[in-house]
């Protein structure tokens, strides 16, 4: 068993626990760091996950590309994010890739990195607090709990937060709709395409919207992901599906399908 750890969150904290700030007056704060105690902290925060599984499971640290293809969807997608990275940020991921084994795919985000390894290669562990990662199957440690996300269960929450939208990723899914109300939407009217397009459609918003938002959406998972071209497979309503009684089956709805995610 392996442990596949969001190291972008990680390592953002560490370095940033690190800076410290210097103030010279005449307007002038100088933000300094020690890379010796940012990278020690980043160590620390790996030997506790470690340790939550007894200390045998080996850590892969997985980071995002600069480039990110749901820029090509929506271009304003993660556009508020303007704050620099902390001090020393590159230079300890640089360090991490003597001592861990490192993954970093072209365009993706480090979320939908571990998605396409924990589905190619099952029987181990993502360790992320990020929500989005319930979409993906398996076993799962958010940093407090520990949980197992079965494959309904993740095209459930998939289809949740299309609806739900992102404010902190930037897509706003359907205005006024929250998880709760997504959640409850979807148990009166099923758990499909077609319960979307209505939700979208009562907010005047067109199906286009609602792909948009499916596709911001959408975590990768090995089958969504193009290993020969190194690109994604965009999520498509063809590829649809509908939970009903603890299995996924097709939308009845919606033509033949490729992979479901």
């Amino acid at each position: 068993m392996k442990l596949f750890i969001d190291a972008d969150y990680i390592v953002y904290k560490s370095c940033a626990a690190a800076e410290t700030e210097i103030d010279w007056g005449d307007d002038v704060i100088l933000v300094t760091s020690r890379f010796s105690e940012a990278y020690k902290n980043v160590q620390k925060e790996l030997i506790n996950i470690q340790l939550e599984f007894g200390g045998f499971a080996a850590p892969v640290l997985f980071f995002s590309d600069s480039k990110n293809f749901r820029k090509d969807i929506l271009d304003t997608y993660k556009g508020h994010r303007n704050r620099k990275k902390p001090c020393g940020y590159k230079r300890v991921i640089n360090a991490l890739m003597n001592d861990y084994r490192v993954i970093q795919l072209p365009h993706l985000e480090a979320d939908d990195a571990m998605g396409i390894y924990a589905t190619k290669y099952p029987g181990n562990v993502i360790v992320s607090p990020d929500k989005d990662m319930r979409q993906i199957p398996g076993d799962i440690y958010n940093l407090t709990d520990r949980f197992t996300v079965t494959p309904e269960e993740g095209a459930k929450w998939h289809l949740i937060q299309t609806l739900a939208g992102d404010q902190t990723d930037g897509y706003s899914g359907v205005p006024g709709i929250g998880i709760k109300r997504a959640e409850a939407l979807f148990e009166k009217d099923g758990y499909s395409w077609q319960t979307v397009i209505k939700a979208f459609a009562e907010k005047d918003l067109s199906e286009d919207v609602a792909l948009q938002n499916a596709r911001l959406a959408k975590i990768l998972t090995n089958d969504d992901y193009d290993f020969g071209r190194q690109r994604p497979i965009l999520w498509s309503p063809d590829a649809d599906y509908r939970v009903n009684d603890g299995a996924i089956v097709q939308d009845e709805t919606t033509a033949g399908s490729s992979a479901t995610g």
